[in-house]
């Protein structure tokens, strides 16, 4: 008898009771992306006041009160150099600013993260920036957080996805720790890291960021990291500047893109070895202090002068040039450090230089010009957007800062192929889409796509027959369904049985149906193509008979069916007319 599976019950979603199981290991993985961000701000902290003012203290170094000496080339190198020390000696996973390596560990790394990272990354980190890397805190929490969450689920039974969903978990839970942003770190896992639109993943991730937020006001206090409420009142004029400042926060982006990635291709030409390239890259970031020290460190004391107009237009031009800079040269050596505070910093500063020329003043633009940056050059619009919104707690700014954001992610797409997150993956020769659409499979059954008119064998046929049949000309397929006098399905005649039978001799009177295996794969009409498919990969078939509830052959589908609706998804995608237009007629007719 064929086997058969009885179709799934069809519904929007695949969850099952499972997600119950994820969703309460995220609870318990939350608390570790807060307890992770509490700790990766606190190193930070330590190792600046070690280096900048001989003390052991976790309070906030403001760079700007650092007096300029031989000591602030000398520290970032110094740094770098012990950063070079630890990926070469101890995993090279650390260097970069941490959602590559993320991306990279969900794409082709099973979800798999090493104990190592989780200790060597923020450690790494912290001495980068601690030591005056012009970096964020963002990078480096979402590996951390990410590598919690991986080694987590790796102590019980999960497959590669569930590990994925834990580990996105973990860099959410993180992010929202360090930030207070719960709703931007939920988008951003959608947008960057998910890679997939499940409930299965996202109900588990919301409960690992709501988790984090209910932990972080014990360790780090509660309210906007950066309170601020100078926006200007929602008319035509406001979002059309918006996009205006939106599209020239894209240009930027795309400029400091190419940038980066020249001063990297710069770096692989030098004749030393990888290791000594952050020790280099420290000595331009000492240099840059030099001229502006608030370009050194997190920079989050600069993101709340921006944000309150504090920044004279001069202080801002010079802030931008240098940060970006130094940030460049910094990130493109390989150090430890993440990229989004440096990202809010640059696009601030741009966004405070054009708030002296539009209504509104320095602070407002500077908003925009921040949500806009980190929009297009992440390529994650509602995750910039919400970001600012909830950073600052001004979500009357939200359609603005949506505008912006939505502007500068249209020019960077346009302007470049990979983004700042996927062109180092690219150059490691793994390519990702970031484009999220239904699977044409899923949304199809199968009798939309099988034939109906079938060639078939008879049962009573002889296995002698069935030799002649393949070996004649008249065997147009490699397998035939094989079916009783009630058209019933018995089983699949394929070439590899017949060439089997050859070899064994002749079998006299020995009918086709007696000599096939009854275990053979069938469908039902009623099912997802999807569904099919899968069963089909398990079983290696190119084939499958589709029989109706009493096992009769209503149908069959091919491989070249399937290829037929990739075929009509495509058709979908580029095939333009008219509608309400007369059909253009071909040229020469």
């Amino acid at each position: 008898m064929p086997e058969t599976h009885s179709a799934r019950p069809l519904g929007d979603f695949t969850a099952d009771r499972r997600i119950l199981l994820l969703t309460a290991m995220a609870l318990v993985v939350g608390v570790g992306g807060a307890l992770g961000a509490w700790v990766l701000l606190k190193l930070i902290a330590l190792t600046s006041n070690l280096v900048w003012r001989g003390q052991i203290d976790t309070r906030p170094v403001d760079f700007t009160r650092i007096h300029p000496s031989l000591w602030m080339v000398l520290a970032p190198a110094l740094g770098g150099l012990i950063i070079g020390f630890m990926a070469r000696f101890g995993s090279e996973k650390i260097r970069g600013h941490g959602i590559p390596e993320a991306i990279e560990a969900i794409l082709i790394g099973g979800s798999r993260m090493s104990p190592k990272v989780a200790l060597l990354k923020p450690l790494s980190s912290a001495i980068a920036i601690g030591s005056g890397g012009p970096f964020g805190a963002e990078g480096p929490i979402i590996m951390t957080g990410g590598a919690l969450g991986s080694l987590f689920a790796q102590l019980f039974h999960l497959s590669s996805a569930e590990r994925k969903t834990l580990l996105v978990a973990g860099a959410a839970a993180g992010m929202t720790g360090v930030f207070g942003t719960p709703i931007a770190a939920v988008l951003l896992a959608v947008e960057l890291l998910l890679f997939e639109w499940k409930p299965r993943s996202f109900l588990p991730v919301t409960a690992a960021v709501m988790m984090s937020t209910a932990v972080r006001p014990l360790l780090l206090g509660s309210g906007p990291l950066f309170p601020f409420s100078g926006g200007l009142e929602m008319s035509a004029t406001t979002l059309l500047l918006c996009v205006v400042a939106g599209i020239v926060a894209g240009l930027q982006s795309g400029l400091l893109t190419r940038l980066l990635y020249a001063a990297e291709d710069g770096f692989t030409r030098l004749p030393v070895h990888w290791m000594w390239w952050p020790a280099i890259g420290g000595v331009v970031v000492g240099l840059g202090g030099l001229i502006d020290p608030s370009a050194l460190g997190v920079g989050y004391n600069i993101i709340a002068d921006l944000l309150h107009g504090q920044l004279p237009m001069g202080e801002a031009e010079r802030l931008l040039l240098v940060k970006a800079a130094i940030w460049i040269v910094a990130l493109a050596s390989g150090t430890s450090g993440g990229v989004l505070a440096p990202l809010m910093i640059l696009g601030g500063a741009l966004g405070a230089i054009e708030g002296h020329f539009l209504t509104g003043g320095p602070a407002f633009w500077a908003l925009i010009g921040m949500s806009a940056m980190m929009s297009g050059t992440m390529r994650a619009p509602l995750t910039g957007a919400m970001f600012a919104a909830e950073l600052t707690g001004d979500f009357h700014a939200l359609p603005a800062l949506f505008a912006a954001g939505a502007a500068a992610y249209a020019v960077t797409v346009l302007l470049l192929k990979r983004s700042i997150l996927t062109e180092k993956i690219a150059r490691r020769g793994l390519h990702i889409t970031r484009e999220y659409s239904t699977d044409p499979f899923q949304l199809m059954l199968v009798h939309e796509v099988m034939i109906r008119e079938v060639d078939t064998l008879p049962a009573d046929m002889r296995v002698d027959e069935a030799v002649a049949f393949f070996t004649g000309p008249d065997a147009r397929h490699r397998s035939y369904p094989v079916v009783d006098e009630a058209s019933v399905v018995v089983g699949m005649a394929h070439r590899a049985e017949v060439l089997r039978w050859m070899s064994e001799g002749p079998h006299g009177a020995q009918a086709l149906g007696d000599a096939l295996p009854d275990n053979i794969l069938s469908g039902r009409p009623d099912e997802t193509v999807a569904h099919l498919v899968d069963r089909m990969i398990e079983r290696d078939l190119g084939r499958v008979p589709i029989v109706d509830a009493a096992e009769r052959l209503v149908g069959l589908v091919a491989r070249k069916d399937l290829l037929r609706v990739h075929a009509r998804q495509r058709a979908q995608e580029s095939d333009r007319e008219g509608v309400f237009l007369p059909r253009r007629r071909p040229a020469g007719a």
